[in-house]
């Protein structure tokens, strides 16, 4: 199996969304940061290695059809070069929004190290390091959206649109399936991770 659809939107774009739409539609399994969390120490070595410059991408997505979310959307450049005939989507929403939703879940969690189970610093020092990757050394607010709107820049500069999707959680089935070439399923398009959601998926880190 080879990754047929990776996503550039940075998280809290709809990617645990995305990642339930896809796999309803026939791109499943799609790797999430859930799978890093669910799989950390198989997964956290295996981003550590990317982040210091030697990725395996076939490693990290052994068994996986397609691929959203942080740490995905750190690496789209070198993944769009990867996987030539791999679709790429760019989630995305207002940078507005986006800000308040990155600064109450992940950046709120991350910048505060003392509060991190002792089972899932190296996790979390991982996601720290993708993060920087991605919105650069410092995470004040005019930092943040200027990173988000330069990554989205960048992404539609050099992707071709016959290869890209920029889709939002609101634009539901109909461009995501006919951009994939799916039937559009009957069910709604699916809504999840709130903010309280999120928080109760952070519980999974202890287990790490």
């Amino acid at each position: 199996m080879t990754l047929s659809v990776i996503s550039a939107g940075f998280g809290r774009t709809g990617t645990l969304s995305l990642k339930l739409a896809l796999e309803e539609i026939g791109f499943g399994p799609c790797h999430h940061m859930k799978e890093v969390l669910e799989n950390g120490a198989s997964q956290v070595p295996l981003w550590n290695a990317a982040v210091a410059g030697k990725p395996d991408f076939e490693a990290i997505y052994k068994g996986y059809k397609a691929a959203v979310d942080w740490p995905t959307a750190a690496f789209w450049r070198e993944l769009a070069a990867a996987y030539p005939q791999a679709k790429i989507i760019l989630s995305t929403r207002s940078a507005e929004s986006w800000y308040d939703s990155i600064s109450q879940t992940i950046l709120s969690t991350l910048t505060a190290p003392d509060n991190w189970p002792p089972p899932a610093v190296e996790w979390f020092n991982m996601v720290l390091k993708v993060l920087h990757r991605s919105l650069g050394p410092t995470f004040d607010k005019e930092s943040v959206v200027a990173a988000f709107h330069a990554h989205e820049a960048a992404v539609k500069a050099e992707i071709p649109a016959n290869r890209l999707l920029i889709h939002s959680a609101r634009d539901g089935w109909e461009p995501l399936c006919a951009f994939l070439g799916a039937p559009v399923p009957a069910t709604p398009y699916p809504r999840t991770n709130s903010k309280e959601e999120f928080f109760q998926l952070m519980k999974g880190a202890d287990g790490l």
